[in-house]
């Protein structure tokens, strides 16, 4: 079993669209989602420089169109096996699952990037710092002593800590022993309460969506569980905005399954690095050009 993975919020670079766009299909389909979404995803994609797209209103609406138009090229019309996304990355995984359309995907992304950044420029100063190494239970009072969240568990011995802006500084000043704190560019302390005010505006956004079961398997990132109802998948999506990413246990799900292969849609990396680290063995393929498209239909094929 294969498993489709659609990388989340950090994964953008500038320029990450162009070669995209010398497949007819891909920039139709990414034409359209611009459109669902209100926003130049071609134009993000392909001119807009690195500051732009950290923008958390332009960065989510433009991975999930990348992750959809890649693997609608990827797959066609078949359904994964197994679909996951990291974060942001859960709406492009739902949508290549059945649970709603590509439309309206990018419309509940474009109202979750602009209300998580609204509700990031409402808070006091916040911020997230990658936390990588050490013993778990030191980290885990490292952040608790400062009033931070762990709001990224992403396995393989990595954090991602959010909170007050004071305290992440405070972390990267004085880590805990043998752990290496590299401080986030983005724009608040994403899934912690400080995003309880998007979480309102993307479930009113939702109530307008009549989700259906999904066709595969999906997996949820608040508990690495597999989703099988459509209401219950979208609900899940609503509520962790303001709830920790805990791929790590995405990835248990996924070797207790018996996954056999993984292929990270664009912009892929970030995600097979991490299961080379938690899921060793396990042959993986990241979609960074449409040069790594025969190679993850080989894996798919296998």
């Amino acid at each position: 079993m294969i498993a489709i993975l659609c990388p989340g919020q950090g994964a953008q670079t500038p320029g990450m669209l162009a070669p995209w766009l010398d497949i007819p299909a891909v920039a139709e389909r990414l034409g359209a989602l611009s459109e669902a979404a209100g926003i130049d995803i071609v134009g993000h994609g392909t001119t807009s420089d690195a500051d732009t797209i950290r923008d958390t209103a332009i960065a989510q609406p433009l991975l999930v169109a990348t992750a959809i138009a890649t693997g609608r090229e990827l797959l066609g019309d078949a359904v994964p096996a197994l679909a996951a996304g990291h974060s942001v990355g859960e709406l492009g995984a739902a949508a290549l699952a059945g649970v709603f359309t590509d439309r309206e995907a990018m419309s509940l992304v474009a109202v979750r990037g602009a209300a998580m950044a609204r509700a990031a420029a409402a808070s006091e100063p916040t911020s997230m710092a990658a936390v990588l190494g050490g013993d778990p239970e030191e980290v885990a009072a490292a952040l608790a002593q400062r009033g931070l969240t762990a709001a990224n568990v992403n396995g393989g011995g990595q954090v991602v800590a959010a909170g007050a802006k004071d305290a992440i500084v405070a972390l990267v000043a004085e880590p805990p022993a043998r752990v290496r704190v590299i401080e986030l560019q983005v724009a608040g302390a994403f899934h912690t309460t400080y995003m309880a005010p998007a979480v309102a505006d993307l479930e009113a956004a939702a109530a307008a969506v009549s989700p259906a079961a999904p066709g595969g398997i999906l997996l949820s990132n608040a508990d690495g569980a597999q989703v099988t109802d459509g209401a219950d998948a979208l609900a899940r999506i609503v509520r962790q905005v303001a709830n920790p990413v805990r791929w790590d246990l995405c990835m248990e799900t996924m070797l207790e399954l018996g996954v056999t292969g993984i292929v990270e849609l664009a912009p892929g990396g970030v995600l097979t690095g991490l299961a080379k680290r938690a899921m060793k063995g396990i042959p993986s393929v990241a979609l960074k050009s449409p040069d790594d498209l025969a190679a993850a239909r080989d894996l798919l094929e296998a």
